[in-house]
């Protein structure tokens, strides 16, 4: 059967879109026609997440049953209007590599991502300057991952304790789901290092560690993880990523990293309490806003520890 192939324009961009009827989320009978259709009606509220942000794609071109891969590069195939940043990083085998990363800054970008069935978007806790520079960090992450049995109820009760902490330093704390099995915590935050938040962030997770040790672990070693709530501190390496908020997840199920209020974290029993689908996603914009939005207004120093 041939490709279906069709021409749209958006917001003055044309785009072409191929395959609309294609299931992606077989389980689920999610087709890419419905996977661009969340990512428009949920652009408004996750643009300004992603703009001046080089991303990562997590690309699903057989659906979530067949094999993923990660793309940085942009291809040469992308259209010509599709901003870019080129950086270069450390490459996995200790020299350094320049790469285009795609900046998600507008509608017609999030469309052609979504249309690479880019079912994820992963971007840093950095931002690039117009010119393409990259900034220092005006984020700091914690990525709650819990080592079965424990799953995201118990990241919720850690997350209450690291949100303490953090509110004492003197942060404004947000919290999301993973959209898979944890969560993140973000505090908007200042520094002129590059550094400066992997430190803190690793200074608070080892303390938290101290305090609970049969709770919660700062070390990603495997064997030490079973019934833990892993601080994942690293997120805040410049080179690392995080699923984006309001992303799709690849699994059975089309499960989106969605922001949680702090009372949805606090009443959580259940880890179906805080598991939410694109269109319970769109439902919960409508009504609550973008719980993310004001997340720029409330950026405070990296404090000492």
């Amino acid at each position: 059967m041939p490709e279906e192939r069709i021409t749209v324009e958006v917001e003055g961009r044309r785009l072409g879109l191929s395959n609309l009827d294609k299931v992606l989320y077989p389980a689920h009978g999610f087709t890419k026609r419905e996977v661009l259709d969340y990512y428009r009606r949920i652009a408004p509220a996750m643009l300004p997440h992603l703009r001046d942000r080089a991303a990562t794609f997590r690309r699903f071109p057989d659906g979530v049953d067949g094999e993923p891969f990660y793309e940085k590069n942009v291809s040469r195939h992308a259209p010509d209007w599709v901003r870019t940043a080129r950086l270069t990083n450390r490459g996995r085998r200790g020299g350094e590599e320049t790469l285009d990363y795609p900046v998600v800054g507008d509608l017609p970008t999030l469309m052609w991502a979504a249309n690479l069935a880019a079912l994820e978007l992963h971007i840093p806790q950095w931002t690039v300057g117009p010119r393409g520079a990259r900034k220092p960090p005006d984020l700091l992450v914690f990525d709650l991952d819990p080592g079965p049995p424990a799953d995201v109820v118990d990241c919720c009760r850690v997350a209450e304790t690291l949100s303490d902490l953090l509110i004492g330093d003197g942060l404004t704390v947000y919290a999301k789901t993973s959209g898979n099995k944890g969560m993140q915590l973000y505090c908007p935050v200042r520094t002129r290092s590059g550094e400066r938040t992997a430190e803190y962030a690793k200074a608070v997770a080892e303390e938290l560690a101290r305090r609970s040790p049969e709770t919660i672990v700062a070390k990603m070693t495997k064997a030490i993880r079973p019934g833990r709530v892993f601080i994942d501190w690293s997120q805040n390496n410049t080179a690392k990523t995080t699923i984006a908020p309001y992303s799709l997840r690849g699994r059975a199920v089309p499960t989106v990293s969605t922001p949680v209020t702090w009372e949805e974290v606090e009443a959580c029993r259940k880890a179906a309490d805080l598991l939410f689908t694109a269109e319970q996603v769109l439902e919960r914009v409508e009504e609550m806003g973008d719980l993310f939005g004001d997340i720029t207004e409330h950026r405070a120093a990296v404090p000492q520890r």
